[in-house]
């Protein structure tokens, strides 16, 4: 996208966490209220690429590719996908940029895992932006179903490959609002989905797939930071998840985007831009 070629990157490296080789972005500037960015199952720090130009102008932005995902490393070995693995590498990677009390917000998986570390390290976060994103599944029942679930996925990423996997994931239901947008955005996200690797992916959804995860619904009432949830009108799943997670948390806002589905920061990018910024204020510098 030729917006992406107009970001002025502050530090885009390679850095060695914990053994794992992680691409990481840095825009604007340092003493300002920094502002993390997780993305989604099959996404990259491209993904931010409009959130990053409508952010950085004010804030930090620290764009991170997870495990498995992107540029970062994709290891063999599934335990090293948990999520106690990858909220320890998140915190580790933020001592090594000496970033403290950030912001952070994640899109779905990316979400997860942000919920993970603020459930993980409540006191070293300013606040927490979840968009269509959850705890987690409440009942082992569904976590073992869901488990298995993302195993035979897992297994028809290996053997089938990385292009039939894309075909098959930007048919499913939750993206059919995507079909809306213009040529350039379908192909740009495609290319996103296209340029991961096969076993990051893979190991990804067995190590840290919402059935693998642990269930953080009994500690949303722990979250006494400022939280906003973020939710398309499309999509009516997450939108559920986000009034349920409303009536727990002590310190939330939720806010639903029109005509948007899963992916707000994508379909609706000046809309989420404007929710985000109004919410960032109460901690600017």
């Amino acid at each position: 996208m030729k917006l992406r070629k107009e970001l002025k990157v502050l530090k885009s490296d390679m850095i060695e966490i914990r053994g794992l080789s992680t691409y990481v972005e840095c825009y604007g500037e340092k003493q300002s209220q920094a502002v993390v960015l997780l993305h989604g199952f099959t996404g990259s720090a491209n993904t931010w690429t409009e959130t990053i130009q409508q952010l950085s102008k004010d804030y930090y932005v620290i764009a991170i590719e997870l495990i498995g995902h992107g540029r970062t490393a994709s290891p063999e070995g599934t335990d090293r996908y948990k999520m106690e693995e990858q909220t320890a590498d998140l915190h580790n990677l933020l001592r090594k940029l000496q970033v403290t009390q950030p912001v952070l917000l994640g899109y779905s998986m990316g979400g997860r895992v942000a919920a993970g570390y603020a459930n993980a390290y409540p006191e070293e976060i300013a606040g927490l932006i979840l968009e269509s994103s959850s705890p987690g599944l409440r009942t082992e029942e569904e976590r073992a179903a869901r488990r298995e679930s993302d195993a035979k996925l897992a297994n028809r990423i290996e053997n089938e490959g990385i292009e039939k996997f894309v075909e098959f994931w930007e048919a499913i239901p939750l993206f059919d609002s995507q079909k809306k947008l213009s040529e350039e955005r379908r192909l740009a996200v495609r290319n996103e989905r296209l340029n991961q690797k096969s076993i990051g992916l893979a190991n990804s959804l067995r190590g840290i797939g919402t059935g693998s995860q642990p269930s953080y619904w009994e500690e949303l009432k722990n979250f006494s930071f400022p939280v906003l949830l973020l939710t398309g009108s499309e999509d009516m799943k997450f939108q559920n998840i986000a009034r349920e997670m409303t009536c727990l948390l002590p310190n939330v806002l939720h806010e639903t985007i029109k005509d948007a589905g899963h992916a707000i920061h994508v379909e609706k990018p000046r809309q989420f831009a404007t929710m985000i910024r109004s919410f960032l204020k109460q901690f600017k510098n």
